[in-house]
């Protein structure tokens, strides 16, 4: 069996795949090929890259990042795609449906866009001084939480301001945006140009005491005050049995596109005692991982 990878940089979501794929038997060399792809980056090299990939015509193509899937979807309407997404997969037109893919492609999503608003609201009882904050998003990154943020805001009568940003020359524009805006906090949405420049976002609030809440990925951990959203490992490795079954026969327009189910908050509390917070002992008894 050939399984080929179509992705930009190498990522924690591949790591998780194979070894829940290697705990369904297959072993590399011996069972399995993998065909990688990488793009080094360059968004301008996906596309031609998944044509490379279709050429081959592996048995499946695994697909992680809400960038690469829709090159690889372009690429070929026959092989069967497996995805591995934190986008939308309805709204960005990889599947009709969530229960019914319709096509070649299906797989898993990290897509939990109805935790934003109680992200907001969490960040709002920690900290209820804070009133004005931004959100820092790539809009080319289909996703509705930048929509249930606004939603949230209203009730909870709060200031939301849209730092955008689609590359990396953008960024010292949105934080000059968030500067002259005075904001107190900043919500990032988490996609592949926010998770490899997260230090870069992290460092700007930290040098100007800006609050920063999040979703899944490594913020808590790299100085953020929380992180609540999906489990990353867990979405991954669900990848695994889609691959399975596509290697056995099954059609990928046969099977449902998941959605988490498993969800972390992780507190930063040293960054809660560096900003003179004091995290209520409700959301420390829930944490999933205090960090100290």
């Amino acid at each position: 069996m050939e399984c080929c990878y179509s992705k930009r940089d190498t990522d924690q979501s591949f790591g998780s795949f194979r070894e829940a794929f290697r705990d369904l038997g297959y072993v590399e060399a011996r069972n399995v090929v993998y065909e990688h792809r990488y793009a080094e980056g360059k968004t301008e090299r996906l596309r031609n890259l998944a044509i490379e990939l279709a050429a081959i015509r592996p048995d499946v193509i695994l697909a992680t990042g809400g960038d690469v899937a829709p090159f690889a979807r372009a690429a070929t309407s026959t092989i069967p795609i497996v995805m591995i997404v934190s986008v939308d997969p309805v709204e960005s037109g990889l599947v009709a449906s969530l229960a019914h893919p319709g096509g070649n492609v299906t797989g898993v999503s990290f897509a939990a866009s109805d935790l934003a608003g109680k992200r907001l609201q969490s960040l709002v009882e920690m900290a209820p001084n804070v009133t004005n904050l931004a959100v820092i998003w790539n809009p080319d990154h289909i996703d509705p939480e930048y929509r249930e943020i606004q939603n949230a805001a209203k009730t909870l009568n709060v200031q939301i301001q849209s730092l955008e940003v689609r590359r990396v020359e953008d960024f010292q524009a949105a934080f000059d945006k968030a500067i002259s805006a005075r904001v107190q906090a900043i919500l990032p949405i988490t996609s592949r140009l926010m998770l490899s420049n997260h230090k870069r976002i992290l460092g700007f609030a930290g040098d100007n005491r800006i609050l920063v809440a999040s979703g899944f990925g490594p913020w808590a951990a790299a100085g953020a005050l929380f992180s609540y959203g999906p489990d990353v490992d867990a979405v991954a490795r669900r990848a695994a049995p889609y691959v399975d079954k596509v290697l056995h026969g099954a059609k990928p327009a046969d099977l449902p596109v998941e959605l988490p189910t498993k969800f972390e908050l992780l507190i930063n509390l040293k960054t809660a005692n560096t900003l003179g917070l004091n995290i209520p002992a409700s959301f420390l008894g829930r944490a999933d991982k205090v960090i100290e």
